[in-house]
């Protein structure tokens, strides 16, 4: 199935999450002439707002790598993973899977949050943009891990449900930088759809895991 990454400032994977303008500082996160630049670059259409070009506290960490880098860097991205770690709610009914069938659904579709769709849209989650997760597509991404027998090699313990849990909510919970989308934090995917996600990812009836 082909796949289709959109424009920058339009999309899930770059402009609403992953911009990596080097800030002047982490207290000034984006130099005042660059972003005016910024400004006048791109418009508001649709659903998309000039908001998804004004970097949050970890884009602006992971952009400024001297400052990344730096004791007070990794202490600010501990901090920042912390918090993020302690806002992600378990699932609302303590259920951790879904439909696996429903999650190929959604690791398929890379429809959503640009500014031809609407608030109505139904979002999809991208995955095989960046990871190979069955046998049968041959189409897929490398910037993230194989997820190939996810749950056949890890099984399904209650520490596994709550990290798998935790990494399609906010990956950045566990690693500061990570590229993947933070589908939970800017309600990119549905509670029920990340829980589809999750029967692919570990239900052992999945084609992940035969």
């Amino acid at each position: 199935m082909k796949k289709t990454l959109t424009k920058l400032g339009l999309s899930i994977s770059t402009g609403l999450l992953m911009l990596s303008i080097s800030p002047a500082s982490f207290a000034q996160q984006v130099d005042p002439a660059v972003q005016a630049v910024m400004d006048r670059s791109f418009r508001e259409q649709g659903i998309a707002k000039l908001d998804r070009i004004k970097q949050d506290e970890f884009q602006a960490l992971c952009s400024n790598e001297k400052f990344r880098t730096s004791a007070e860097g990794q202490k600010k991205a501990e901090a920042l993973q912390k918090a993020a770690l302690a806002e992600i709610k378990p699932p609302s009914d303590g259920k951790y899977l879904g439909d696996w069938k429903a999650g190929e659904k959604v690791a398929q579709s890379g429809r959503g949050a640009t500014w031809s769709d609407t608030l109505k849209t139904v979002n999809g989650g991208g995955c095989y943009n960046c990871h190979q997760i069955t046998k049968e597509e041959i189409s897929y991404g490398t910037i993230g891990p194989s997820l190939l027998a996810y749950g056949k090699t890890r099984g399904n313990s209650e520490p596994i449900l709550v990290y798998t849990w935790n990494r399609i909510n906010n990956s950045k919970a566990y690693n500061a930088c990570s590229n993947m989308p933070r589908m939970a934090h800017f309600n990119l995917l549905t509670e029920q759809q990340m829980k589809d996600v999750m029967a692919l990812l570990l239900d052992p009836a999945s084609p992940v895991n035969k």
